[in-house]
């Protein structure tokens, strides 16, 4: 882990994600994990985004590992997620992964943009 991602308030990965996660790479090839990265764009100014991905961690990316589940975030998209939890919610409106950000000033009504 690089020195800046040391310095960064931790990510948690709540267990209903963990959990989710866990059932959607059991159904993906072996070695398949599960990447979260900012980018610009939504209607705040900044999105996540969710990608299956086959390669391995990277020098400067945080791996979350919770039982079967891992998820790995770059140390770009860690300076907007520092502190934040990411959970999973099943509720009447629909199931989707939020990411509780402290980072975040503003977010769309769906939750999947923000603004710092």
């Amino acid at each position: 882990m690089t020195a800046a991602l040391a310095d960064t308030p931790a990510v948690t990965l709540s267990d209903r994600a963990a959990r989710r996660v866990s059932r959607i790479l059991a159904k993906e090839p072996a070695g398949t994990v599960l990447r979260i990265s900012v980018a610009g764009g939504g209607c705040s100014g900044f999105q996540y985004e969710y990608n299956l991905v086959q390669e391995g961690p990277t020098a400067d990316d945080l791996v979350l590992a919770k039982g079967d589940a891992t998820v790995l975030i770059d140390s770009l998209s860690l300076e907007f997620m520092g502190g934040a939890e990411i959970d999973f919610v099943d509720d009447l409106i629909g199931q989707s992964f939020q990411i509780k950000n402290p980072n975040a000033v503003a977010s769309c009504g769906c939750g999947t943009s923000f603004a710092v």
